[in-house]
């Protein structure tokens, strides 16, 4: 944490910054290409105004806590869980609504992550007679615009792989069902990811076996769908729901190298696709694992056990020839989703150019 003097403890800092990530929350998957930002303003320990970035294009949360305190902003506490931008977009810098509306202290989450703009707010703030801290629940500001900061940085989008299994590692019978593996609060809780995902892909035969529409359906009339993605080199049914329900074309690509994968995000990243979600099936699973191209993997555990060695493995392709080919994963989180368990974790091999 860095910062001048503050009359606020830090475990007020702590909780008005929990504060200001709810709002941020609000935002979920509605902000892309831009970050989820929230902000509060606080005085005399009470909120007296709050706001969240809503959409790309329009105000920022620093801009619209503000404006709801009005005249009150003055002298007050502004957390914020993004450092302000200080250079001209799509809108004005909220460094610039920061020091007109006359708060007297800056309370920031993380830093921008961009090298030009990193840390180029606390200067301009402070010069301006304000006192200014960074570094409020940094971890958990940061956390949550992960993909927008990894696209800053690579110019890829974050890349997230969704898996279901068994308790034995299985998807589906020999057949291909696979109708439910996991249990209603699981299958709700990949609804959110897809909220948050900018693009989504399948395999080919999860196409042909499931015919999944790809979108999201809840909240139902989500604005933000996804894009989709199939992952295969053969012509698609042409009563495949995902044709229909996707509005427009259905792009088919097979990446399988590390770079041909490469190739394929920088485009997608071009596009201004920040989050892609990997959503089945083994193959898939297997080819982006072996590029080295996934970020993050959320995996479901169903307390059932299928059996059959026949029976289709979470993740498939080539058997390895040692050990050592395992895909370790850090930072682990497990919990419980209804009867199901989550376990996400980092992929430690992941391709990196920063």
């Amino acid at each position: 944490m860095t910062g001048g003097s503050s009359t606020v403890i830090p475990g007020e800092d702590r909780s008005w910054m929990r504060r200001a990530l709810a709002r941020a929350r609000r935002g979920w998957g509605r902000t892309s290409p831009n970050p989820m930002v929230g902000a509060v303003v606080v005085k005399n320990g009470v909120e007296i105004g709050a706001g969240y970035h809503r959409k790309a294009g329009t105000p920022h949360a620093e801009v619209n806590a503000l404006n709801a305190a009005g005249k009150e902003a003055r002298g007050a506490t502004l957390y914020v869980t993004l450092e302000p931008c200080c250079t001209q977009g799509r809108t004005p810098p909220c460094t610039d609504a920061i020091i007109e509306a006359g708060v007297s202290r800056v309370v920031i989450g993380c830093l921008d992550t961009n090298p030009r703009h990193r840390g180029a707010a606390l200067p301009i703030l402070r010069s301006a007679g304000m006192d200014v801290v960074s570094g409020v629940l940094e971890d958990a500001c940061r956390q949550l615009n992960e993909a927008f900061f990894w696209w800053i940085r690579t110019g890829r989008p974050f890349v997230a792989l969704k898996l279901a299994m068994t308790l034995d590692g299985k998807i589906a019978t020999p057949a291909g069902q696979s109708k439910w593996i996991t249990g209603a609060n699981a299958r709700s809780r990949v609804q959110r990811l897809r909220q948050w995902a900018d693009a989504i892909m399948v395999g080919g035969e999860t196409v042909r076996l499931d015919d999944p529409q790809l979108t999201v359906r809840q909240p139902a009339g989500w604005p933000c769908q996804p894009h989709p993605f199939v992952w295969t080199s053969r012509e698609l049914p042409a009563e495949a729901r995902v044709r229909r329900s996707a509005g427009g074309p259905v792009t088919s690509a097979k990446p399988v190298s590390q770079h041909e994968w490469l190739d394929f995000l920088r485009n997608l990243g071009s596009r201004d696709m920040t989050a892609l979600l990997l959503e089945g099936g083994g193959e898939l699973a297997a080819a982006a694992l072996k590029a080295r191209i996934v970020n993050r993997v959320d995996l479901f555990v169903a307390p059932k056990i299928l059996g059959g060695r026949d029976s289709r493995p979470v993740v498939g392709g080539a058997p390895p020839n040692s050990l050592s080919e395992a895909v370790a994963l850090l930072k682990m989180t497990t919990r419980r989703v209804g009867n199901d368990l989550l376990i996400s974790g980092y992929c430690e091999n992941v391709y990196r150019t920063d």
